[in-house]
């Protein structure tokens, strides 16, 4: 059983690299971020919190993103383990974790804010469908319209420059303190998130000691 850690800032290709893990090693992706996207898409009491929240640019408190995290690993449905996406963010949330379950490695996506700006600034999401769209390598086929169901594309909430620029504060001074406390037990691997998915991925196999092609 392998259970792993992704973490990086937004926009650092966390789910796509979380995603390619899993279907090679038939792991389950637990992205906190989709979770909390799906009770807003589907108008939840959660929902409502979140986008309020998200509009301001900071972070869902520690008491939601712990619950919903110890809500979707106690369905027990990853026999051969797990990839979280997004969690934890913050000491408290890496204590909790640590006090849980045994983790066999913590991917950190390097990412400068630079670049961070660029990607994040690029994202676009189906208003109908949700889709995820990035207009620098992943443009649609008509502009401005969703490939899968014709919906309008449009800007996520958070996805402004004053938002972006709160949450990388948030990130800067409470995210990656995390790190430190996971190096204690000396299995953080650091992958440069800048070069294409397909590269990243070959890094984050071969510092896990995985085989397999892409």
């Amino acid at each position: 059983m392998r259970k792993y850690v992704v973490m990086g800032v937004q926009g650092s290709g966390k789910g796509t690299q979380s995603a390619m893990l899993c279907r090679e090693y038939d792991l389950v992706h637990i992205s906190v971020g989709d979770i909390f996207r799906w009770h807003v898409q589907h108008h939840t009491k959660l929902g409502a919190q979140v986008r309020r929240t998200m509009a301001t640019g900071e972070l869902i408190g520690d008491d939601q993103v712990e619950a919903v995290v110890r809500d979707r690993l106690q369905m027990h449905d990853w026999n051969y383990g797990f990839v979280v996406d997004g969690f934890p963010r913050n000491g408290r949330q890496a204590e909790f974790f640590l006090e849980s379950y045994d983790i066999d490695g913590v991917i950190y996506l390097d990412l400068p804010d630079s670049e961070v700006h660029r990607r994040v600034l690029n994202r676009r999401l189906c208003s109908r469908c949700g889709m995820d769209y990035n207009l620098i390598a992943d443009r649609p086929e008509v502009e401005g319209k969703c490939d899968v169901c014709g919906g309008e594309l449009v800007t996520r909430e958070d996805d402004t420059p004053d938002a972006l620029a709160a949450r990388l504060r948030e990130y800067h001074s409470k995210t990656k303190p995390v790190l430190d406390i996971f190096r204690r037990k000396e299995f953080v691997f650091t992958v440069d998130a800048r070069p294409d998915p397909t590269t990243v991925q070959h890094d984050i196999r071969r510092q896990l000691g995985l085989a397999g092609d892409i």
